[in-house]
């Protein structure tokens, strides 16, 4: 896999009647990586994503895909994307076939044996000669994937593509995304609000707060060693804790600390000692949700989290 990201937004900003939607974000996507992209509503997704695809110009930066300027190059460029918007258009008359054949006439030298093999990649040659009428809207995503896929785009942008879809939709076309970012070996950048999915399907976070990046990290890295401790009295063993140097947050009725876990047994040895009672130690994962929380300032992005 190249290390040279196939995206990458230089200093890009928007302002729109006279607000800085977009203020000097610098984010690059590589291949076969996928990206999540989080933020409150109005933090600047949508801008975003607008100017990564062309639908928007940028007031100032620009949009790099392979090593083409978007604003200089665009036609080259945008050749090089694929994008699905939420749940895909489709004519519903039509087989998934013969829309694939439609779509493909929109790209330059899209054969049929590329047209059979996306086909392949989604799963879906027991059902593609059907009309999409007759489709789930699970498989109306796998369509749109496979559509988004014929051109073979170095980038694919998916802007909410599992809303709607229920749990096993959810998780079906998850594995699909997965398996074509590593066959196609594909920088897919995903926006979304459902916090746990993401965690499953991405590689990396990327966190947008007031059109600013705030974090960007590893998905893999994101988990942290926090046991819970319920106890009494709550604050006479939170002293006794933070005096030995943890960091402790109360957390419903106990405490959270950030401890390797070879350290509990010494930590419920002292509290014993000094008369604390221990209802129950359990290891606490903080969840990509509860980092969300943490970096975009918690009450801010209720909307965004329960949409």
């Amino acid at each position: 896999m190249r290390t040279e990201p196939v995206v990458e937004l230089k200093r890009l900003s928007k302002t729109i009647k006279k607000k800085k939607i977009i203020d000097d974000l610098n984010l690059s996507l590589y291949p076969g990586q996928i990206t999540g992209f989080l933020g409150p509503n109005g933090a600047g997704k949508t801008t975003t994503i607008r100017m990564m695809v062309g639908l928007m110009k940028p007031t100032s930066g620009e949009v790099i895909i392979d090593g083409q300027s978007l604003l200089t190059n665009f036609e080259e460029s945008i050749s090089k994307v694929g994008a699905i918007v939420e749940n895909p258009e489709m004519y519903k008359f039509m087989s998934g076939y013969k829309n694939l054949v439609h779509f493909a006439r929109m790209h330059k030298d899209v054969t049929k044996e590329r047209i059979d093999e996306v086909i392949r990649q989604v799963g879906m040659e027991n059902r593609i000669h059907e009309k999409v009428s007759t489709y789930s809207l699970g498989m109306r995503q796998r369509l749109g994937l496979a559509q988004a896929l014929l051109n073979k785009p170095k980038f694919l942008i998916l802007d909410e593509p599992t809303n709607g879809l229920d749990p096993a939709g959810i998780r079906e076309f998850r594995h699909y995304l997965r398996k074509i970012a590593a066959e196609e070996n594909v920088a897919v950048f995903v926006s979304s609000h459902l916090l746990s999915e993401i965690e499953l399907m991405c590689d990396r976070i990327a966190v947008i707060q007031n059109g600013k990046l705030v974090a960007l990290r590893e998905v893999n890295s994101t988990e942290e060693s926090h046991f819970f401790l319920k106890v009494e009295p709550v604050e006479q063993a939170r002293t006794i804790l933070s005096a030995k140097g943890f960091q402790v947050e109360n957390h419903e009725n106990g405490l959270l600390i950030n401890a390797q876990e070879e350290v509990i047994p010494s930590v419920i040895q002292e509290l014993v000692e000094r008369n604390i009672l221990i209802y129950a130690v359990q290891h606490h994962r903080k969840t990509l949700e509860d980092q969300f929380l943490e970096m975009t300032g918690g009450g801010q992005i209720v909307e965004s989290i329960s949409k």
